[in-house]
């Protein structure tokens, strides 16, 4: 059997797809046990954080198991194969494990050195233990990465290259200034209790908060957190816990807002977070004309724009009027009318590069079969997720108006609608815009020490798990020694019934040194050239050399997972 991982993550695909594959906890349950009943794989394990969902197993056959984890992943996360396998990634043997060492070393993450991907692994492996789905490859594998990843955190300095993507959000939030500085005195709303919640609830509470109110649908969660807040000794916070439908109230009075839930739609609306604006200004909320203002039209379309159903002066500069950000939140009517309109609707930049590629001809009009893919491409899009999900680019923080609502979303898929952004007086952090300031973080040196360690820990790992392939073969050629020799001395008391128990004493000794010796010297060389790369055919020739019986290899490698499973950790 072999190891393999399949996954997506931020640095294969966009957050768009990643917000749309998103799998629930019992999407995962349902996914791994899934996994486990096909035929290529006998064991699987899914690590599903906020950027990356990668399923690994233990298959017997290469591209048998890439095609049926492929095709798992896309039936459990409703996304279509077609459109999920160009941001699919593969490794196998030991770049599987190379992977999934880097990963929890936060080498992968999009926060580079993050910690808290150790808890997630931690939380996979439970589950994966909890559902039987787990053997004995993938609980090495994942207890040996937790390992990796405590000791890259304990022996290195990879904690300075980056944080939590909490901290990493709170810093983004204010605006690369002194988070405690910034949020003193401050309330805050978190909503979820979750791990991640709760890492940002603790986290706002020590920064010097002066409230933190805890949301939760599951109320009770939410009254654990905000009792534990309450009582933690290295903050001065006041903490309470109120009911989702509290939240619209909340909003008026907090001043940040961080989200995290599972929820597969949006928690928090344009809307809604416009109401609580001019719940706190007493004025309606106004879109900031810094960084929405009106698209160019084409001269062909000119005094048309009175037909379109979209506000064109919320539409950014640089985005075609009938793009994902016109119509970001649209519903199903709305977009129908839109589609009729959508044919002479974009900017002067677009149309060039259209006309360069041939969709629209030199007259100006859009082909019929470019706007039908279009039109297709956002229907399909808006049954998808229920809404046009928004891609913008992030404006320099000084060309805004000073926020006084600032809000953390972390949530995969959102929480809370892009769309916000927009508003005066409102910063919006997300996943998105997390992954595009993380990419100019710069890289610290301890990178390269973690990744010797890394590189180190694959050798190990790969010689280690080579060696106990052969383990069993071994024993079994002792086992049968053993026999023989027992079959020998009792053969020897029939024919020289006349000797006492110390010559037979002296007689079993000889013969058993003889043997252990004689095995010695090839047992052990053996496992040595077993360790090494290519190493696994030293299992069958021993097998072969000694006309070992199979079933007896078998029965000893099912008794050492027995004895594993009775002394793994939960």
């Amino acid at each position: 059997m072999s190891l393999l991982v399949v996954g997506l993550s931020h640095r294969s695909a966009p957050v768009s797809v990643l917000e749309r594959a998103a799998l629930s906890s019992d999407a995962q349950i349902k996914l791994l046990q899934d996994t486990v009943a096909a035929e290529p794989a006998t064991e699987a394990a899914v690590l599903a954080t906020c950027n990356r969902i990668e399923l690994y197993a233990d298959v017997d056959k290469f591209h048998a198991g890439v095609a049926e984890l492929s095709t798992l992943l896309a039936r459990h996360s409703g996304v279509g194969l077609d459109e999920l396998s160009p941001y699919l990634y593969v490794h196998y043997e030991d770049r599987a494990v190379h992977h999934l060492f880097s990963v929890a070393c936060g080498l992968d993450s999009m926060v580079v050195g993050e910690g808290q991907i150790l808890g997630q692994i931690k939380d996979s492996l439970a589950t994966a233990q909890e559902l039987h789905t787990a053997g004995k490859l993938l609980n090495d594998l994942f207890q040996q990465a937790l390992r990796v990843g405590k000791r890259a955190h304990s022996e290195t300095g990879i904690d300075r290259a980056g944080q939590s993507l909490v901290t990493f959000g709170l810093e983004q939030l204010a605006a690369g200034g002194d988070v405690p500085a910034w949020a003193k005195g401050r309330r805050a709303l978190v909503i979820g209790a979750g791990s991640m919640s709760s890492l940002a609830a603790a986290t706002l509470a020590r920064a010097g908060v002066a409230e933190v109110v805890v949301a939760n649908r599951t109320f009770e969660r939410a009254e654990r957190l905000a009792l534990i807040l309450a009582e933690a000794d290295d903050n001065a916070v006041t903490a309470r816990a109120v009911r989702m439908n509290a939240v619209p109230d909340e909003l008026t009075r907090a001043d940040v807002v961080v989200s995290c839930t599972g929820a597969t739609g949006l928690v928090l609306t344009a809307e809604a977070v416009a109401h609580a604006v001019e719940g706190r200004t007493g004025q309606p909320a106004v879109a900031d004309t810094t960084v929405t203002t009106k698209a160019p039209l084409p001269p062909a379309t000119a005094g048309a724009d009175e037909n379109c159903p979209l506000d064109l002066a919320a539409v950014q500069p640089g985005f075609s009027v009938m793009g994902e950000a016109a119509v970001a939140g649209m519903d199903a009517a709305t977009l129908e009318q839109h589609a009729a309109w959508v044919g002479g609707g974009t900017s002067r930049l677009e149309r060039s590069r259209e006309r360069a590629a041939g969709t629209i001809d030199r007259t100006g009009r859009r082909s019929p079969e470019a706007d039908a893919e279009l039109i297709a491409a956002l229907a399909a899009t808006a049954a998808t997720v229920g809404r046009i999900p928004e891609r913008r680019r992030p404006e320099p923080p000084a060309e805004r108006p000073a926020p006084f609502f600032f809000l953390l979303d972390l949530a995969m898929p959102r929480d809370i609608d892009a769309a916000v952004h927009r508003l005066a007086g409102v910063r919006l952090v997300d996943i998105e815009s997390l992954a595009e300031a993380s990419a100019d973080a710069p890289m610290a040196a301890d990178v390269d020490q973690v990744r010797r360690i890394v590189s180190d820990e694959v050798a190990a790992f790969g010689a280690a798990q080579r060696a106990a392939h052969i383990t069993p073969t071994v024993v079994a050629l002792r086992t049968m020694a053993a026999d023989v020799v027992t079959s020998e001395i009792a053969r020897l008391d029939g024919r020289l019934p006349d000797l006492d128990e110390r010559q037979r004493g002296e007689i079993r000794q000889a013969v058993h040194r003889v043997v252990d010796k004689l095995l010695h010297a090839p047992t052990v060389r053996v496992k040595q050239l077993a360790a090494e790369p290519g190493g696994a055919g030293y299992a069958d020739a021993l097998r072969t050399l000694f006309d070992l019986d199979p079933e007896t290899v078998a029965a000893v490698s099912r008794a050492g997972d027995s004895t594993d499973k009775k002394d793994r950790p939960a």
